[in-house]
């Protein structure tokens, strides 16, 4: 398989997503949500990279690489 870039950046986004997520759903104190203008900024931006993630993967899945054939040397 050729290396294609995008899949580390779907992993990478899908993990990052996932734990400010999960922070922002679970972890997130009402102290944080006025520091922040009442808004939940963690649950959000994780929330934002889960599907930039979600349209990487379908990016890669929808285009993916292809080795060119090749071509003979001719002497």
């Amino acid at each position: 398989m050729l290396f294609d870039l995008r899949w580390i950046i779907t992993l990478l986004f899908g993990c990052y997503g996932a734990v400010l997520t999960l922070l922002g759903a679970f972890a997130t104190s009402a102290a944080d949500r006025a520091k922040a203008g009442g808004v939940n900024v963690n649950l959000w931006a994780g929330l934002a990279m889960l599907v930039f993630a979600a349209l990487m993967a379908g990016w890669a899945l929808w285009r993916p690489l292809v080795r060119p054939e090749r071509r003979p040397d001719r002497s």
